[in-house]
This record gives structure tokens, sequence and C-alpha cells, in this order.
């Protein structure tokens, strides 16, 4: 087990340290092996001794001497180790050390799952088994993808740098969806749980780091507020029974009110840029959400405005699906369900949901039943298959 103050340390630092020595060393997974070789040595140390006045900084010196001890060892690395001599100090934590590491995980040769497992594992410093169970793949297999993953950067010798401009946008995007995935997973968890905090928590931790290395990104700004907003609802999601609570329904006043005014200002800077992307107008919608005192207090008609302008931007048909939702309370569940029938979403439990409850509103009790039940059959989720399956039962005639 680690410390309370080491844990902090690898928590916050983990990432950086890895990130200087694959810079340094270019090698993964000698910068991985020093890195956790220096945070055993903390263990051992610290409790006794105290922290360091610089615990980032002795991590890294702590790991470089055992980097450059291990290259010593290691006869077939002659090169490096000539390279390791001339090492004496090394060069001070650089912005782009973070930036060219997760751009490594995330790069387009990587299969969209490694990319998520090799960030969670290089910037996030969580264990095989700690990532295995977040996303709820068999160890082995877990372990098969990162080393698979950390063999293809070296093997087509995936440059460690950050992508040159003309390339940014669209390699940002790229790492910006795996920071998005590791959070709708932890906020909304494909099976178990409803909420599985440790990754909601690490997506935030990692859209905070994306923040202060890219400060000028509207969209980087955007998907942390996106995070934070969905975040602050948490406490109110569920009762003390576990059970889920939707959004009309939860008690605003458990909302985290800090958390809503730190998204609220970092929505009102994307406005001030004036440079919509997909993730900015999702933390706006968030936002009028959070705005509303009430669930009736909810201004529809600016969350309509917002979805239309997102689906110009970024069309799709889960888009289409929530601008029908929000269309539906202004109009009528009629005009919800007119918009959502045509959408392709045959296996999205989320559509057989949304199409259940506007069935149940505009009195169609059976369809709304089996819709219900396909929703319940179609998600892993416990909490939210409970409450598919609650309300439809909450739909069966009396039997006296």
């Amino acid at each position: 087990m680690r410390s309370g103050a080491v844990e902090r340390v690898f928590r916050e630092e983990y990432g950086r340290a890895v990130s200087v020595l694959v810079r340094t060393f270019g090698d993964i997974d000698l910068a991985e092996e020093a890195v956790q070789e220096a945070f055993t040595a903390a263990l051992q140390r610290w409790p006794d001794d105290g922290p360091p006045p610089s615990p980032a900084g002795w991590i890294i010196t702590t790991a470089r001497n055992h980097a450059i001890d291990r290259l010593r060892r290691d006869a077939k690395r002659a090169e490096k180790h000539a390279e390791a001599e001339m090492i004496y100090n090394i060069p001070p934590d650089e912005p782009d050390d973070r930036l060219r590491l997760i751009f490594t995980c995330c790069h387009p040769a990587l299969a969209r799952h490694a990319q998520v497992a090799l960030t969670l594992r290089l910037l996030g410093g969580l264990t095989t088994p700690e990532i295995a169970r977040a996303l709820l793949v068999p160890e082995p297999t877990l372990a098969q993808r990162i080393v698979r993953a950390k063999n293809k950067i070296r093997d087509a010798g995936i440059p460690y740098r950050v992508p040159r401009a003309a390339d940014l946008p669209d390699r940002l995007t790229a790492v910006l969806a795996v920071v998005y995935l590791i959070f709708n997973e932890g906020y909304a968890a494909s099976s178990g749980a409803l909420v599985r905090d440790d990754l909601c928590a690490e997506a935030i931790r990692l859209g905070r780091m994306l923040r202060r290395l890219m400060p000028d990104e509207p969209e980087v700004a955007g998907l942390l507020a996106l995070m934070v907003l969905s975040a602050a609802r948490r406490p109110a999601r569920v009762d003390p029974e576990g059970a889920l609570v939707p959004l009309p329904l939860q008690d605003r006043t458990r909302w985290d009110r800090d958390a809503i005014a730190e998204g609220h200002r970092l929505v009102r800077e994307c406005l001030r840029r004036a440079s919509p992307g997909p993730y900015q107008l999702q933390a706006a919608i968030n936002a009028v959400h959070t705005d509303a005192e009430t669930a009736e207090a909810t201004d529809w008609v600016q969350i309509v405005q917002l979805y239309d302008q997102l689906m110009a931007l970024s069309p799709s048909p889960v888009v289409a699906l929530n601008r029908a939702v929000a269309i539906a309370e202004l109009e009528g569940p009629a005009a919800g369900l007119r918009l959502i029938e045509p959408l392709p979403l045959p296996t999205y439990h989320v559509f057989h949901a949304v199409r259940a409850d506007l069935l149940r509103r505009a009195g169609r009790p059976e369809e709304a039943r089996e819709a219900y039940k396909t929703a319940a059959e179609l998600t892993g989720n416990t909490a939210e298959r409970d409450y598919l399956l609650t309300q439809r039962a909450n739909l069966l005639p009396s039997l006296s």
C-alpha cells in the first residue's frame, strides 16, 4: 500500500516523471520501470525521513539514477549506456514533455482501446490490475494490449513529439476523445455500479493537465467544463440505496456548487473566444441545466438552440436523440417520438429508454413496457437496469 504522502505525489507527478524520462532515454518501458523503482524507494524512505523539499524533483532524480544503473547492467544497450554516462542532471520538466507523451499514447496508429489503456497507465499511473478492473477487461487481456501498444510505438517508430501545427487539430480530437471516454466510463459505467468515481476523477485530472499545457485551445477548456459540470451532479444521481435518480427528480441542493461555478467560468471563457466546438457546446448545454434552480425552470428553448448548433457542427444520431428530448419538453412527447423513430440506434439502450419515457408520457403504456424491457436488456449497468425495470413495472395494470 502507498502511504498518504507518496500516494498524493504518485497521482500528481507520475505522468510528469515518466514523460521526462521518456524524453531523456527514449524508452517507455525503461522510464516506467525507473519511476516505479523511485516510488518504491520513496515508500521505504519517506515515512521515516519525511518527504523531501521537492518531491517531484526527488522522484525524477532517483528514477534517473535507477535508469542509468539499469542501462549499465544491460550489455545489449551499450549505445544508450554511452549516452547515459553523459547525463549528469536531468533537464527540468518541460511543458511539452507530457504533451508529447499523451499524443504518443493517442497516436492514430493505435487502436482506441489501446490509447485509453496507455493514457491511464503512463499519464495516470494506474497499474495494470487497476485499469483492467476499471475497464472491465480481464487482466491478461489488458496487459497484452499495453504490451502490444508499446511494441507498436517502438517498432513503427512512432515519434515522441507534439504533432505539427497542421496535424494538431485532428490529433487533439483523438486526445480529447480518449479523455472523454475515460470520463464517460466513470460517469455511466458500462456495467456494474452506476458510477466509477476513480475514473471520473482521473479524467478530470487529465483534463486539468491538458488545460494547463494547452491554455489557448478552447475545446480543451470545453471538455474540462463538460466533465466538471457533469460530475457536479454526482451527489444527487443516486439515492441512499444506490438507485438511479433521473435529472428531473434530483435534489439540486446536493449538487456541487463550487464545481458548477468553475464549469460556468470555463463556459463563459469559451463563449468569449467565439470559436465553438462540440465539447464547448455540450458544456454550454450542461451549464443551462445546472443554472436552473428546478427542473421546471430549465430553459429548454436555449438548450434546443445549442443542440441545433451541435447538430450543424457535429451531427450524429446520439446528438439528434438528445435534441429530440429537448424538443419533447417544448412541444410534447408526440413531437419527440416523431424525431427519434427514424434514428438508427437499435442497440443503444438510451434510445430505447428515451422512447419508453416518451411513449409513457404519450399514453401508450403497452409500447412503453416493451421499450423499457428492450432498454433494460441492452444495458450492463445494474443501477440503470433496475431503474428501467422499475419504470416498466409501474406501468403494469393493477391485478385488483
